[in-house]
Formats: C-alpha cells, sequence, structure tokens
C-alpha cells in the first residue's frame, strides 16, 4: 500500500507564486551567459588540481598533445596555465603558442554547446578587458568556429603534431623502417647486455644526473633550455608518485643511463613528451623510441596512435620526425574574436 503524504508550509505557501513565475519566465540566454562569465574563477593548475582538469580534459575527442595530460602539465608554467569550470565544461586561459605575451584560451571541453562557451568567453573578456583569442585550436573544430564568425585564423605553422601509427614505431617492421632497424641493430652490437624498465619514482634522482649530461651537450639557446627546465619539472611530478606520467629507461650492462623517455595515455593514444639520450650512444634514440613503443602497446593494447609532438619549426628536428613516417600531421590555428 502506497500512502502519499503532503506536508503543508506557510512559508512553501507563500513562495509558490514566485516559484511558479521563475518557471514561466527562467532566466534568458543572455542572462545565464552573463551569470557564468561572471562566476568564471581561474586558477592555476597544479599537480593537486590536475585529476579534476583531466576528468574533464580527456573527454576532448582529438589526437593534439595540448589535450593529453603531460602536455598540459609539463608547460603549465611557460604558459601560465590556469583552468575554470563552469557547467561541467572546462575552461583553459594560457598564452598564445606562438606569442607567450598574449592571454589565450584552449578549446572549451565539455558539456557546453561551443556556442555557449565561446559566449561565455567573450562576455568573460569584456568585463576583464580582454581580447578573446583561441590558441592551438585543433583542425577538426575549425568549422565549427567558422559558424561564430571569428575575425581571422592563423595556423600554427611550426607547431603540428606528428602523428604515427603505433605498430610501425613498436616494430619497426616494413622497408620503410630499414634505417631505423639498423640503428638498433648498432645499439645492439654496442650494448648486448642492455637493460631496459619502466621508470619509477626511485630512478628519478639518477635521471636528473643523467639530465645534467644531456644539459651539458645540449643547445643552449633560450627554448632549448627552457624545455630542459621543464623536463626537470616532469621528473618531478614522477618522482611525486603521478601514476598517469609512464616511463622507459635504457641502461648498459654496468647500469649507467643510456637514454630514457616519458609520455602518457589519453584514449587511443600514446604522447611522447621527452625522450633524451647520451649522443654518443649509436642507435640510443631509436632503441628507446621503439623500446618506449613496444611496452605501452603490449600493457595498452588500445593504443593504435602514437602522437610526437610538434618540430618547433627546427629543421633537424623536423627531417627526424619525418623520418618516422608519419600517418598525419595534426594541425593547430589561433582564432581571433
Amino acid at each position: 500500500m502506497n500512502t502519499h503524504i503532503t506536508l503543508y508550509s506557510p512559508a512553501l505557501a507563500s513562495a509558490a507564486p514566485a516559484y511558479s513565475s521563475f518557471l514561466r519566465n527562467p532566466l534568458d540566454e543572455n542572462s545565464r551567459i552573463r551569470l557564468l562569465a561572471s562566476r568564471l574563477k581561474f586558477r592555476k593548475i597544479t599537480s593537486e588540481n590536475m585529476p579534476e582538469v583531466w576528468s574533464l580534459l580527456r573527454r576532448e575527442p582529438g589526437r593534439t598533445t595540448d589535450f593529453s595530460y603531460g602536455g598540459l602539465l609539463m608547460w603549465v608554467d611557460y604558459f601560465h596555465y590556469e583552468y575554470a569550470v563552469a557547467d561541467d565544461t572546462l575552461f583553459i586561459k594560457g598564452r598564445v603558442e606562438s606569442d607567450v605575451s598574449r592571454v589565450a584560451f584552449s578549446l572549451p571541453v565539455g558539456k557546453m554547446p561551443l556556442a555557449d562557451s565561446v559566449a561565455v568567453l567573450k562576455e568573460y573578456c569584456r568585463l576583464n578587458d580582454l581580447q578573446l583569442v583561441f590558441s592551438a585550436v585543433p583542425e577538426y573544430a575549425l568549422d565549427d568556429f567558422r559558424a561564430l564568425s571569428p575575425t581571422a585564423f592563423e595556423e600554427l605553422t611550426d607547431w603540428a603534431d606528428y602523428l604515427y601509427d603505433a605498430a610501425p614505431l613498436a616494430t619497426l617492421r616494413g622497408k620503410k623502417m630499414s634505417k631505423k632497424r639498423n640503428h638498433v641493430n648498432q645499439f645492439l652490437a654496442t650494448y648486448p647486455g642492455y637493460a631496459y624498465a619502466d621508470v619509477t619514482p626511485a630512478d628519478v634522482p639518477e635521471l636528473l644526473r643523467f639530465m645534467d649530461s644531456i644539459d651539458a651537450e645540449g643547445d643552449q639557446n633560450e627554448m632549448a633550455v627552457t624545455e630542459r627546465a621543464l623536463n626537470r619539472e616532469m621528473l618531478g611530478y614522477v618522482a611525486g608518485g603521478d601514476s598517469e606520467i609512464l616511463g622507459g629507461v635504457l641502461r648498459d650492462a654496468d647500469g649507467r643511463v643510456l637514454a630514457f623517455t616519458l609520455g602518457d595515455i589519453k584514449g587511443d593514444t600514446l604522447f611522447v613528451h621527452i625522450e633524451k639520450a647520451l649522443r654518443e650512444v649509436p642507435g640510443g634514440f631509436e632503441m628507446i623510441n621503439k623500446s618506449f613503443a613496444e611496452r605501452i602497446c603490449t600493457l595498452h593494447p588500445e593504443i593504435a596512435h602514437i602522437n610526437r609532438e610538434d618540430d618547433a619549426g627546427d629543421p633537424g628536428l623536423r627531417y627526424a620526425k619525418q623520418s618516422y613516417h608519419p600517418s598525419a600531421l595534426l594541425r593547430k590555428y589561433n582564432i581571433v574574436f
């Protein structure tokens, strides 16, 4: 037997007409947008709040490194990344990828339709005297942005990510990979007693010392020095036990570090953020690349793609990335309103 009980409350009774009126006349769309914009409170992305950011960021369907776990966390300080959440949607504020003096936003990710999230950021920028610029927008989102009548599109020609099919990098099979196999064979001949292992927090002090030798022999231009400093910060997250960051390390028979790499996974894609090897080690880069890809693909059979990031316009880096025969270049754009 079901018993229905109605409780009478004078307060509720007096409020009923106003509540009924609200249901008949909810906030209009412009008012809702203004309210959401006024409540956007950006705060710096840190390792402590990264789980909240990642819970939304992983919904982004693309494969560019800007929306990967490590791609965001490693560059937090350089791009001054901050985040806010509204209506189950992630907003990230940072800097224009090609000009860090200018404030920019990432493609919003989450429940809110793009037209609404852009409207929220337009109002936020009006309130804060900012120009609305989106940076590193993936190519797949361009048509949706065009429908919103931006004033300018700019392709980030030096910042397209190199995407590869995972299997060829993990196995080096096929005619296209013959040169890479030769380099790996050189490594095997030189270091027959080598060992490959997953990176653990206990390895970090040794890898930081290894970075000292990389610093000494590496390029000394501003971006290279900055990136090596960010590599050290990434190792700091590993030392802190961040389980989203994966890595591998190569050692010779005496236990000396020859190369290491760090990356992470989103969906069907492995993102490689750091790859370091001693220059005097023949085939060191090819061996750590293959070993890491093979290990991750074994542990995670769902991996179909590997993102090895951009070449930053560097001719040598471009040649190296092209030599692995990418399946696609993931182009990115600045969009101005």
